[in-house]
């Protein structure tokens, strides 16, 4: 096991690992709590990252005042080190990754486990909820990918380039030219097409775990995936079956999960708890610090209310 303490920050730190779920090398950020109640496993999109999201686990484990474990897993081969030598894994193998360290973590954890995912990580925790019903307590979905969106223009963009193994290679070559640079040429880039919104955490983040060959063909290989998967339409009948277990926090203008979806989850799952963002964030709320903070103060508030001030 690789051990890293990230940079010093004001709240309580997160911690970087590196261990081995599945024969895999999979990178976690997460803060222990002494004696936790609730462990809430966060689930990335994609790019599935946990370097992104640490300022997020941060927030999150401050604002439940200590009383939860907070783990962020990542996807695999969504890192900087090239441990799977080039294989690609779809979105069915990430989900299978992310049940086999449920099942190997939780066994015997009496601890209510809380699951939230972001994007396709919204995606991802309802089919663990579906396979891990006797585990899983509660799952909450943050600017969800559920299904296609046939009037986004960016998603048929990026489809038709996650199709396309000449686009994919193209694409991933350019990126890790990028990469190659000095690390202060390449922060400036990076700032300078992100913009000065993005927070030095998801800076720091892209530099060292996206701008790589690797990492990029997996990034697009799992997106054709997605896009193959999330053609079908969800699992109602699950949904519906577990409404009262389920909530979603949409964004005002999100192509991924438009309003449009969060009216068709009310129809069909009333009793989920369905919360429309209206601070001005975006679909990658946890490239900012904002985004984050306000993101971790709503998760926080669901936590507690189903949890904490029942107990």
């Amino acid at each position: 096991m690789e051990e890293a303490r990230l940079a010093p920050f004001r709240r309580e730190q997160a911690t970087a690992r590196t261990r081995i779920v599945s024969r895999f090398v999979t990178d976690f950020v997460e803060i222990r709590a002494k004696e936790p109640s609730i462990h809430v496993l966060l689930i990335p999109g994609n790019p599935g990252i946990v370097a992104f999201y640490k300022d997020f686990v941060e927030e999150l484990y401050e604002n439940l005042g200590g009383k939860a474990s907070i783990t962020a897993i990542g996807h695999i081969s969504h890192s900087k080190k090239d441990a799977e030598r080039g294989r690609l894994f779809s979105l069915h193998e990430q989900i299978d990754h992310k049940v086999d360290f449920i099942e190997q973590e939780f066994q015997h954890s009496e601890q209510s486990l809380v699951l939230v995912g972001h994007s396709i990580g919204a995606y991802i925790c309802l089919e663990i909820f579906n396979r891990l019903q006797k585990k899983v307590k509660f799952c909450v979905g943050l600017y969800p990918f559920l299904t296609l969106n046939k009037n986004s223009i960016k998603q048929s963009a990026i489809g038709y380039i996650a199709r396309s193994s000449f686009l994919c290679k193209g694409v991933s070559s350019f990126v890790s030219f990028i990469g190659s640079f000095q690390a202060s040429v390449t922060r400036s880039i990076v700032r300078r097409l992100l913009g000065p919104s993005w927070s030095v955490t998801a800076v720091e983040a892209t530099c060292s775990h996206l701008l790589w060959y690797h990492t990029m063909r997996n990034v697009l290989f799992m997106a054709m995936t997605e896009f193959t998967k999330l053609s079908e339409e969800p699992d109602w009948n699950f949904i519906s079956a577990k409404q009262d277990q389920i909530a979603f926090l949409f964004g005002v203008d999100d192509h991924w999960g438009p309003l449009a979806h969060l009216e068709e989850i009310s129809k069909r799952a009333p009793g989920a708890a369905l919360s429309v963002e209206t601070e001005g964030h975006t679909h990658g709320y946890c490239c900012t610090e904002a985004g984050s903070f306000w993101v971790a103060d709503y998760v926080a508030n669901l936590i507690k209310t189903q949890f904490l001030t029942r107990n």
